[in-house]
């Protein structure tokens, strides 16, 4: 039988990434974001440190290091304009294919992987998603300040680094402490509804 659409490992794990994304953020809202974020942050740090080197980072680095981090994962990302205050890449592609627009919060990632880069390497970061193919823009455009006041966006600054020789995957304790008190108010949260569901039933079951 012949497929409708090549199946390989990355389409398989773009839809299971991007359906658990989506699950995830009805489950908890908000939350969710804050979840993406600091995965981001922390799987930029580990991304980065591939590119690592002696020399200090020009944006010209920047650029091409983000550009090559999402096009090794499956998307098509270009570089667009590279100034000494910030840059701007774009793409025609996303890493986690079309399925993308069932989970448009998924571009806190490219946010926070982005932004965490230009903060560790030059004290600030400042992401705007100018424009997202999960919100149904015909490509993605994203600008990188490394200062502020350039445009508004997501701000990374203060950082900390992960111990030479450590994992950048370990979270801080106080960011496992938040996150799981968000999953706490949101286990609460479906308890009332189910407790609710269950009222709404006796009553109808009782007239």
């Amino acid at each position: 039988m012949k497929q409708n659409h090549p199946l390989t490992a990355n389409t398989f794990l773009a839809k299971l990434l991007t359906q658990y994304a989506n699950i995830h953020h009805r489950a908890i809202g908000s939350a969710a974001n804050e979840y993406i974020k600091q995965l981001g942050i922390k799987t930029g740090e580990w991304l980065e440190s591939h590119y690592r080197n002696e020399v200090e980072w020009t944006p010209d680095d920047y650029a091409r290091v983000i550009v090559d981090i999402k096009n090794s994962i499956g998307g098509n990302f270009f570089i667009s304009e590279v100034t000494p205050s910030y840059v701007i890449v774009k793409a025609n592609r996303c890493p986690f294919g079309a399925e993308v627009v069932n989970a448009p919060h998924l571009c806190a990632m490219t946010s926070s992987v982005f932004g965490g880069i230009a903060a560790r390497q030059f004290k600030y970061g400042e992401v705007n998603l100018r424009q997202r193919i999960a919100l149904g823009d015909p490509a993605c455009e994203v600008m990188i300040a490394f200062e502020p006041g350039i445009e508004t966006g997501d701000r990374y600054e203060n950082l900390s680094i992960t111990p030479e020789n450590g994992d950048p995957f370990t979270w801080e304790e106080d960011t496992i402490t938040l996150l799981n008190q968000e999953l706490k108010r949101s286990d609460e949260m479906v308890m009332k509804l189910v407790e609710e569901l269950e009222d709404l039933k006796n009553q109808v079951e009782n007239r």
